[in-house]
C-alpha cells in the first residue's frame, strides 16, 4: 500500500502539471483571440499548437497508472489465492482433517472477505483513475479539471477503514508485530 500511496502522490503531481499546462494554454489562447479580434477582420485564428510538455506529462501519468494496475492485479491474485485456501480448508474439514488455523485469530473465510473488500476498493479506484487519465488532458472546463485532480488525490473509492484492515491483516499473518 505504501507503493500505491507513493504512486498516487506522483500521479497527482503529474496530473496537476497537466491541469496547469491546460489552464496556461487556455489563457494564451484567450489572449491570442483578443489580439486576432483587434487585428484585421479577414485574418484567421491560429491553430492550437502541439505541447511536448503536455504530451510528456500524459505519458508519465499513463506510466503511473500502469504501475498502479500492477499493484491492483497483485491484490486480485492474493484474493484468489486466499479463496483457494478457504476452499482447501473446507475440503479438509469435511474429510475430517482439522488442521491448525493459518492466522492468529481470524478464520480463513474472514481473511478472504477482508482481502476481497480491499481488492474491490482498489479496483474501483483504479477504474476512476483510468477515466481521469483518459480525460484530463482533453478537458477544456477548468472546474472539471479540478474535480479530476481532487478525485485523484482523495481517492473516493478507498474507504478510511482500508488502512486499519490492512494493518489487521499484517498482524494476523505475523508480518507485523504488536
Amino acid at each position: 500500500m505504501m507503493k500505491w500511496e507513493r504512486l498516487n502522490d506522483n500521479g497527482f503531481t503529474t496530473a496537476n502539471k497537466i491541469v496547469n499546462i491546460k489552464i496556461s494554454e487556455q489563457f494564451q489562447d484567450n489572449k491570442m483571440e483578443i489580439a486576432c479580434d483587434n487585428s484585421t477582420p479577414g485574418s484567421e485564428k491560429p491553430a492550437p499548437k502541439y505541447s511536448e510538455e503536455l504530451d510528456n506529462c500524459c505519458e508519465e501519468l499513463r506510466e503511473t497508472l500502469k504501475h498502479m494496475t500492477k499493484i491492483q492485479l497483485k491484490m486480485e491474485k492474493l484474493t484468489s489465492t486466499t479463496k483457494a485456501i478457504c476452499d482447501l480448508e473446507a475440503f479438509h474439514h469435511r474429510a475430517g482433517n482439522c488442521t491448525a488455523p493459518i492466522f492468529h485469530t481470524w478464520p480463513t473465510p474472514y481473511f478472504y472477505e477482508v482481502s476481497l473488500k480491499l481488492s474491490e476498493m482498489y479496483k474501483k479506484e483504479l477504474q476512476l483513475k483510468q477515466t481521469i487519465v483518459q480525460e484530463i488532458a482533453h478537458s477544456a472546463d477548468q472546474d472539471l479539471m479540478m474535480v479530476y485532480l481532487s478525485s485523484w488525490l482523495y481517492q473516493p473509492y478507498i474507504e478510511n477503514s482500508s488502512k486499519l484492515l490492512l494493518e489487521a491483516m499484517l498482524l494476523e499473518t505475523g508480518h507485523r508485530r504488536c
